[in-house]
């Protein structure tokens, strides 16, 4: 009789995707176990018609699940990295990080026209505070709609709700196969991606003897030396869903170098700067690279935001 492994995962189709996706790497590297798919709903499953910085509160795509985690209901839980607030539960880890798809945004739009090419007053569909700031930075004429919804969802409503484009995240429309919807490939000049995204995580109950050795195989060492930094950088700031803040690694030959953004909600004050050193130092890098930004004004942002001061459109 195999011994069988729980894998807890929200319900949608990109969640199950992606645990689908872990459950079949491990089921390769570990023939003797059979490993499990247990579905959990969370309060950001729930709640489709706010935006989520109304919602408020942290891990709102992976607070049940790493309850379930705690008390053995599960052995291992599968999450979007971005969804990981930057601190985790008493009990818990980050047990592995495989290799990153792509970190970047795409714009999809109705008449396939590139972000310059949208008409003035464009409709674009997005609840990320992040993706919105940026987009009125570079075209202040843009009209933010809330988007909200499983990726399928929110394609359809390029034609329902009348919207000219949308913004998601590139790995999720990869993952799911529409990336023949893809209009254009948002340079991290123009869209800095969210501190994570585009990576998994395989989180585990810490010091677990028996599932840490397990999926300890699927970590991808410069994945996980990249997405820790941007972590690093998140946590420094104390950064949420409720700020728009994004931060973004990259790893040449033996030298990371960190690019971060914290921004009001109306793009018109951006706080950016780029930090580079070894790559085994990169959360050092990325805790460092959050103190400098909020010497320069970031904190004064996030403290304004967070009491409900800051100027939106």
């Amino acid at each position: 009789m195999k011994k069988t492994i729980k894998i807890g995962t929200r319900g949608s189709k990109l969640a199950l995707w992606q645990a689908n996706w872990i459950k079949s790497a491990l089921n390769s590297k570990h023939r003797s176990l059979s490993f499990e798919l247990i579905i959990i709903k969370t309060k950001g499953d729930k709640i489709l018609d706010v935006p989520l910085a109304k919602v408020g509160g942290k891990g709102l795509f992976v607070k049940e699940i790493e309850d379930a985690l705690l008390h053995r209901k599960i052995d291992l839980a599968v999450h979007s990295m971005k969804d990981m607030p930057g601190d985790i539960p008493k009990g818990l880890c980050v047990g592995a990080i495989p290799k990153r798809e792509s970190p970047l945004d795409v714009l999809i739009s109705k008449n396939g026209l590139r972000l310059s090419e949208l008409k003035p007053h464009a409709r674009i569909g997005t609840s990320s505070l992040r993706r919105a700031a940026q987009l009125l930075r570079v075209r202040t004429d843009l009209v933010i709609s809330p988007l909200r919804g499983n990726i399928d969802t929110r394609l359809k409503k390029v034609e329902t709700e009348n919207l000219d484009a949308i913004i998601l995240a590139a790995a999720g429309v990869k993952r799911l196969g529409f990336e023949n919807r893809i209009t254009e490939y948002l340079d991290e000049k123009i869209m800095l991606p969210a501190a994570g995204q585009g990576a998994l995580c395989v989180e585990t109950r810490q010091n677990d003897a028996d599932i840490g050795p397990i999926v300890a195989a699927l970590d991808h060492q410069q994945t996980k030396a990249i997405v820790m930094g941007e972590r690093a950088f998140l946590n420094r700031l104390e950064g949420g869903c409720q700020v728009p803040i994004a931060a973004h690694g990259k790893i040449e030959g033996n030298t990371f170098t960190l690019c971060g953004l914290v921004a009001t909600l109306d793009g018109t004050t951006v706080i950016k700067d780029t930090l580079s050193g070894p790559v085994d130092s990169s959360e050092i890098i990325g805790v460092e690279l959050g103190d400098r930004l909020a010497s320069k004004g970031a904190k004064t942002i996030m403290e304004d935001l967070y009491a409900g001061h800051s100027p939106t459109r």
